[in-house]
C-alpha cells in the first residue's frame, strides 16, 4: 500500500513540467550535468523534482534558501545514484544549508549515534551526515564543488554517508544485495584502506585524499569522491576499488569526470 502511495505522489509530482529556470542552475552551477547523455539528463531531471519535493529543506545561519541551491545540491545527490534505486536515500529527510563553513558547538553523542569523529569540541566543516537525522552543507562549498572550482565535492561525500548509513550503521559499507557482495566489499576495502592508512602515515601522494584514513566510513565517503571526480586516478591506483565502485554505483565515472589536462610540453614538436 505504501508503494502505491508513494509512486501516486511521485506522478503528480512528475506532472509538472521541469521549469527552464532549474536547467539553467544545472548548466552554470553542476559540471557533471552537463556531460550526462540525454536519457541521463532526462533521469536526472526527474529524481531532482522528487528529491526537492520528498525534503525538509532550511536555510540556516541566515541564508535565505532559493531554487538554485535546492537544484544544485539535488542535481549532485542525484548523480551518485543515478544508476541506482533512489530508496538508498531512505535516511535523507532533511537538508540542512549554512551560507559558509560551519563551527559546530560542542556536543555530546546521542542515544543511538554512532562517532564518525571526536564530538567533544566544535569543528569546522563543510558538511555533515548525522545517522537518522539531517545533512548539513556549507553553499559555497556546494557551489565550488559542483562546479569543479576545488577537489573533492562535498554533496558526493555526505550523501555517500548516507548510503551508508542507509544500513543503519555507519562502517563503511552501504547496503548490499547478497553474502557473496558483502565478502567482496569487505575484502577489497579492507586492503584498500590498509594501503591508504600506510601511504598516508608515510606522507606519500595519494589519488583518495588523506582524510580518507580517519575511519572506514570516511574512506568510503573519500573514495566514492574520488571514484565520480578523478576515476583515472583511482583506477590507476585502486583497480580493485575502482572495480568495486563502479560495480556498485553501476555508471561510467569516466564519462562524467572532466577531460584530463594535457602538458603543454606534449604538444612541443622537437
Amino acid at each position: 500500500m505504501f508503494d502505491w502511495l508513494r509512486a501516486r505522489r511521485r506522478r503528480r509530482i512528475l506532472a509538472a513540467p521541469f521549469p527552464a529556470a532549474w536547467d539553467r542552475y544545472l548548466d552554470q552551477n553542476v559540471a557533471m550535468a552537463r556531460r550526462l547523455d540525454p536519457d541521463q539528463r532526462q533521469a536526472l531531471r526527474a529524481f531532482i523534482q522528487v528529491f526537492i519535493a520528498e525534503r525538509h529543506w532550511e536555510g540556516c545561519g541566515g541564508l535565505e534558501l532559493t531554487e538554485e541551491i535546492q537544484v544544485t545540491i539535488a542535481a549532485q545527490a542525484g548523480i551518485l545514484v543515478l544508476g541506482r534505486d533512489d530508496r538508498l536515500y531512505a535516511d535523507v529527510a532533511s537538508i540542512l544549508v549554512y551560507p559558509s563553513t560551519v563551527i559546530t558547538p560542542p556536543r555530546r553523542l546521542g542515544v543511538f549515534e554512532q562517532p564518525r569523529a571526536p564530538v567533544s569540541h566544535g569543528t569546522l566543516l563543510r558538511g555533515e551526515a548525522m545517522l537518522g537525522g539531517p545533512v548539513v552543507l556549507a553553499w559555497d562549498a556546494v557551489l565550488a564543488g559542483g562546479r569543479e572550482e576545488m577537489p573533492g565535492n562535498v554533496v558526493l561525500h555526505e550523501l555517500a554517508h548516507k548510503l551508508d548509513m542507509a544500513t543503519g550503521r555507519i562502517d563503511g559499507a552501504p547496503p548490499l544485495a547478497s553474502r557473496h557482495e558483502r565478502r567482496r566489499w569487505a575484502a577489497v576495502c579492507a586492503a584498500a584502506y590498509a594501503r591508504h592508512r600506510t601511504e598516508t602515515e608515510a606522507g606519500w601522494p595519494t589519488a583518495i585524499d588523506a582524510y580518507g584514513a580517519t575511519n572506514e566510513a570516511e574512506f568510503f565517503a573519500v573514495a566514492t569522491e574520488t571514484f565520480f571526480t578523478r576515476p583515472a586516478a583511482l583506477d590507476a591506483e585502486h583497480p580493485a576499488l575502482f572495480a568495486l565502485l563502479r560495480d556498485f554505483y553501476r555508471v561510467d565515472p569516466h564519462a562524467l569526470a572532466p577531460p584530463p589536462v594535457v602538458a603543454l610540453d606534449a604538444w612541443l614538436v622537437n
